[in-house]
């Protein structure tokens, strides 16, 4: 039996494929573009230019938006693997049951981010009367094309090399004793998280997108631990499910896909400002109160599911 006998799988990597097409014929013409543009020339090759611009546009918002959805597609996807990969009761036995899940997820992440930047870039030039960040974009979605035709070759390693014949380690893991990373404890993890919670809320009004473009950053981890090995742990109400997946699910009435977006959304609204001013010197304070806004829905969120547990039951897990 192959993997690729997954409905879900092939229309993945179909899609994929389908998006690579249109992606090489849209960088073909940004090619063109990049080697004959010249804005303040009025001959009839600088006009056709100027025309193609706005479709390879078109093409590549469209493009960015199936690559957006097609994620959360794939996360979906994960899920329904577990009935067919031997041992694995969540995506989280599915992501692991070789090297390659891990790095992939990690890696359409980045993209994500670096997809969301250049639709920002992309808005300020077209809203300019000059296109004055042409190069610059276009430069930045060339190499975001040869991130995307690596995420393709691992996604393919990564399917082909899923054991359907012997069981992956899943839940034995996952409801072992917490085993931290770099030495944290629970109690330090959980202050470090509140900290950088407050420290980014302060900074981003303080409009200091420097400072909370680092701090951001550390937080994207800090977040990631906290939720999976101490949040997550009341969201199931069982003291060792250190799963960051489960929580997807209808069973938890879907309230990962809140607490997710608010880290990632809330992160990439505190990075892309400071990003954003130096490639084109254009300030997004206002997203640094998007930012806050989504870091306070996530951790509201959180907070509240230990707040409750602890009224139910009137201990701590």
């Amino acid at each position: 039996m192959s993997i690729f006998l997954s409905h879900e799988i092939v229309v993945f990597l179909l899609v994929e494929a389908i998006i690579l097409v249109l992606m090489g014929i849209a960088c073909g013409n940004i090619l063109y573009i990049l080697r004959h543009w010249d804005f303040e020339a009025t001959t009839s090759l600088q006009y056709r230019l100027e025309k193609r611009n706005y479709l390879v546009n078109t093409i590549l918002y469209f493009i960015v938006g199936v690559k957006i959805t097609l994620f959360l597609f794939y996360v979906q996807s994960l899920g329904s693997l577990s009935g067919v990969v031997p041992g694995a009761m969540c995506s989280a036995g599915v992501v692991g049951a070789n090297g390659y899940g891990n790095p992939l997820l990690l890696l359409k992440i980045l993209l994500i981010f670096g997809l969301g930047l250049w639709i920002t870039i992309n808005k300020l030039d077209l809203l300019a009367p000059n296109f004055p960040y042409l190069r610059r974009k276009y430069w930045l979605f060339l190499g975001l094309f040869v991130g995307i035709l690596g995420e393709f070759a691992l996604e393919l390693t990564y399917f082909s090399n899923i054991p359907l014949s012997v069981p992956v380690f899943c839940c034995s893991v996952l409801f072992q004793a917490p085993r931290l990373p770099f030495g944290y404890t629970q109690a330090s993890l959980v202050i470090l998280f509140y900290l950088f919670w407050f420290l980014i809320t302060l900074l981003n009004g303080l409009k200091n997108s420097l400072a909370s473009f680092f701090c951001n950053l550390i937080f994207l981890f800090i977040g990631y631990y906290a939720i999976t090995y101490f949040f997550g742990l009341y969201v199931y109400e069982m003291p060792n499910h250190q799963c960051p997946y489960c929580m997807l699910q209808r069973e938890y009435y879907y309230v990962g896909y809140g607490i997710w977006m608010g880290l990632f959304g809330g992160v990439f609204f505190g990075i892309t400002p400071f990003l954003v001013e130096k490639f084109t010197r254009h300030r997004l304070d206002e997203w640094l109160l998007y930012s806050s806004l989504a870091h306070a829905f996530m951790g509201f969120v959180c907070t509240a599911y230990v707040v409750r547990y602890y009224l139910i039951n009137g201990v701590f897990l």
